[in-house]
């Protein structure tokens, strides 16, 4: 389990580009070809995974898949930029689509960026898939491995005997062996920590390697630097992190979770909020974090 592994967005979607594309864009005869370059030059981050892709009714077109651990209100902008330099770089049509991972609260995702600025008018739809209401028989029946180590947020794949059929899956596969620390990660949202390890049977502190983890944890940090060097103090960094402590709490345990953020936004010890966005992954319940404050 220690040596490092792709997990990253394109090698779960390469698992099964074809499955994949015929999903998210509901077209049956839909072929993919290559998984694209996402390099834009006038941005430095990259959009997550461009396929090439080919339909008899549309002809040659790009699928733009971006995912997200969480929903942010800058998403609609981004995917306007995103399908924008897509198709200027590869001159071609593009079908954009965000994949939302967690649920953080009931508020209506938009679909599309629209703005009006001195009459002048930008508009970019695109599809959203919430993946807390997608089918969890998708993944089994399609096939789309590529769902499999979402299975216990999917709708309905919440029971153990589920999780370990995706995880008997995973494992069947040496292709796919390597996403069981992303099942495991997101087990600990529906079941108890000492039940994923007991199915994982390897210690919990593995999933510390999680990309989603990790994801949590640079996001907060990230958020802390940005407002330190906008307020040149340090409070930056840790505001960043009860941020992300507190999207975190709120992912896991719904209402239950934000309780304790009263007592967590008066710790200004960072090594110790980080020490708190750890234990979350690991808590069973929230008389645990109750415990570790």
């Amino acid at each position: 389990m220690n040596k490092a592994v792709d997990i990253s967005t394109k090698k779960l979607i390469s698992l099964a580009p074809n499955n994949w594309a015929k999903w998210v864009t509901g077209i049956p005869d839909i072929v993919t070809g290559e998984i694209l370059n996402t390099e834009f030059q006038w941005i430095s981050r990259q959009s997550d995974v461009v396929i090439q892709a080919e339909s008899p009714q549309y002809g040659k077109f790009l699928i733009l898949n971006e995912l997200q651990l969480r929903h942010t209100s800058e998403m609609p902008r981004r995917m306007r930029a995103y399908a924008a330099l897509a198709e200027e770089k590869y001159k071609l049509q593009t079908y954009p689509v965000l994949i939302n991972i967690l649920k953080i609260s009931n508020s209506e995702i938009p679909t599309s960026f629209a703005s009006n600025f001195i009459g002048l008018r930008a508009i970019q739809d695109y599809r959203v898939i919430n993946l807390w209401e997608v089918d969890v028989n998708i993944a089994f029946e399609t096939p789309l491995p590529s769902l499999l180590p979402f299975v216990p947020i999917l709708k309905g794949g919440e029971n153990e005997s589920t999780i370990r059929e995706a995880l008997r899956m995973l494992r069947a596969d040496e292709q796919l062996n390597q996403l069981e620390t992303v099942l495991a990660f997101f087990a600990t949202f529906v079941l108890e920590s000492t039940l994923v390890q007991e199915i994982m049977r390897w210690d919990m502190t593995v999933l510390r390697e999680s990309p989603w983890y990790q994801e949590i944890l640079r996001e907060g940090q990230a958020r802390g630097e940005a407002e330190g060097e906008a307020r040149g103090e340090a409070r930056g960094e840790v505001r960043g992190i009860i941020s992300s402590i507190e999207t975190s709490l709120e992912a896991k345990f719904g209402s239950d979770g934000l309780e304790l953020m009263s007592q967590i936004s008066q710790i200004s010890d960072l090594e110790q909020l980080k020490e708190i966005l750890r234990r979350i992954v690991v808590a069973n319940t929230i008389q645990d974090l109750r415990n570790v404050l």
